[in-house]
């Protein structure tokens, strides 16, 4: 009898090692390698052979890059305009696509919706899910009213069995739901695991570009919110998308991480209600409507995701600690920039923030990870340390450095057009920003060079 052998195979990077080792020589971290049976290779290398051999006939000979014809293939709308949007403008056909998020986030929601808008459409699509049977995925379509004939559902886990149902329907647009719960008969490991998500990716990635399939693959994330599974998955997609929200928040956004056929700065904006997910076609009117009128720490700042401006109103609270180290905590910006902010206010404003806890919340769940958040976030600060209510029709953005002053900042016509529709009446924004156009007339531009002019036209 031949004797059984294995390998140690990291669960972040997918290194492999005779032995085990505390630390991964791969991605350097620690305690990942787990032991794993050792697959023997199969006689045909490279590409699968499933499809009845086809892959393997598929040879390619190498052409002058001249010669490769350069021609963009078709996009194919889902039906939803904020999902088109992320995506760079639709579906690409044969490309491969990873969305992420945390549990009942509402992901399969998602795809169900936008699998019913692309049958709507005449397209075949093919809905596997290995969570749900398909009675449990036909109650979730009754209730999103997503029915269609051609709207097909499988609930299958074994990878040759799907292989024979995608030669049975042939769809344009294929859902794993998810690629955790798929396994390879030929692959002696669980579910799941580094061994199983790999090769399951990359039969589907060969089948994809191979038949021309539009595929979307559900992936788990992890308590730290990262995608699980070895780094490995991200590389191979060709797009990686997270949908993210607060659970107790009707809000949910699908932001792009990585995206070979449009920009990952994009943003979609949603809100779940009993009928499944809408679109949000004026997010910044969303946020704004239960802004507090005269409240000190308030102040709307402009924001650029992507090639959407949006105005989100940014809150701090300043109080007063009996502790030796002070608090802060920061809520939708990075805690770094809250920490380096106070301390320009100390050094640059003579501020004593040392005895004070500071608070910053972004509201409705938003996340800015922009420095043009800076100044909205120090003046926020100051007003709630001093007491004193900013006017309600202003807008502020800019970027502060280290010595005090007010950086100059991107897009800045794009922001101050959507504060005008939306109202406001001021705006106070980097004097270097001023450069190389003209502002609209009807709202008042305020350019400042420091925090402390800043400051002084914001508390006039």
């Amino acid at each position: 009898m031949a004797k059984t052998k294995t390998k140690f195979c990291c669960q972040e990077c997918g290194y492999d090692s005779p032995r085990w080792m505390g630390k991964c020589p791969g991605c350097g971290e620690w305690n990942t390698m787990v032991e794993e049976l050792e697959r023997s290779e199969v006689k045909t290398r490279g590409i699968s052979t499933a499809f009845g051999g086809i892959a393997a006939a598929s040879k390619e000979k190498a052409v002058p890059i001249v010669r490769v014809d350069s021609t963009a293939a078709p996009r194919v709308t889902t039906g939803m305009n904020e999902l088109n949007r992320v995506l760079g403008g639709g579906l690409v056909p044969g490309s491969l696509i990873l969305v992420g998020g945390d549990p009942g986030i509402g992901k399969s929601t998602l795809l169900l919706q936008s699998s019913f808008s692309l049958a709507s459409q005449g397209l075949k699509v093919l809905y596997i899910s290995g969570e749900e049977s398909v009675r449990q995925t036909k109650l979730r379509a009754d209730r999103l009213n997503a029915l269609s004939e051609q709207l097909f559902v499988l609930c299958e886990t074994n990878l040759d069995h799907i292989d024979e149902a995608l030669e049975q329907v042939k769809p344009d647009f294929l859902v794993i739901d998810s690629i955790q719960t798929v396994y390879h008969p030929q692959v002696a490991s669980a579910p799941g695991s580094v061994a199983q998500v790999r090769e399951c990716t990359s039969h589907f990635m060969r089948i994809s570009k191979m038949r021309g399939i539009a595929t979307v693959l559900v992936g788990h994330v992890t308590k730290e919110g990262a995608i699980a599974g070895p780094r490995l998955l991200e590389h191979m997609v060709d797009c990686v998308l997270y949908f993210e929200g607060e659970r107790h928040h009707a809000y949910r956004m699908l932001r792009a991480v990585k995206n070979r056929f449009g920009s990952t700065n994009e943003i979609g904006i949603f809100e779940m209600n009993e009928d499944g997910l809408k679109e949000v076609a004026n997010p910044s009117e969303l946020f704004l409507s239960e802004r507090p009128k005269g409240a000190s720490g308030s102040t709307v700042v402009a924001s650029v995701e992507g090639t959407r401006p949006v105005l989100v109103e940014l809150q701090a609270l300043v109080a007063a600690t009996g502790f030796p180290s002070p608090r802060r905590m920061a809520t939708g910006v990075d805690y770094n920039r809250l920490s380096l902010i106070i301390a320009v206010l100390e050094k640059r404003m003579g501020m004593m923030l040392q005895t004070q806890d500071a608070y910053i919340n972004v509201a409705g769940g938003v996340k800015l990870d922009e420095p043009a958040v800076d100044l909205a976030i120090a003046i926020s600060i100051v007003s709630s340390f001093r007491d004193r209510p900013l006017r309600p029709e202003d807008v502020v953005f800019g970027e502060i450095g280290l010595t005090g002053e007010v950086r100059a900042v991107s897009r800045v016509d794009q922001r101050v057009k959507e504060a005008q529709k939306l109202g406001f009446k001021r705006v106070i924004m980097p004097q270097k920003s001023m450069k190389g156009w003209n502002p609209p007339k009807g709202i008042e531009i305020i350019g400042v060079d420091t925090v402390a002019e800043a400051l002084a036209a914001a508390f006039e």
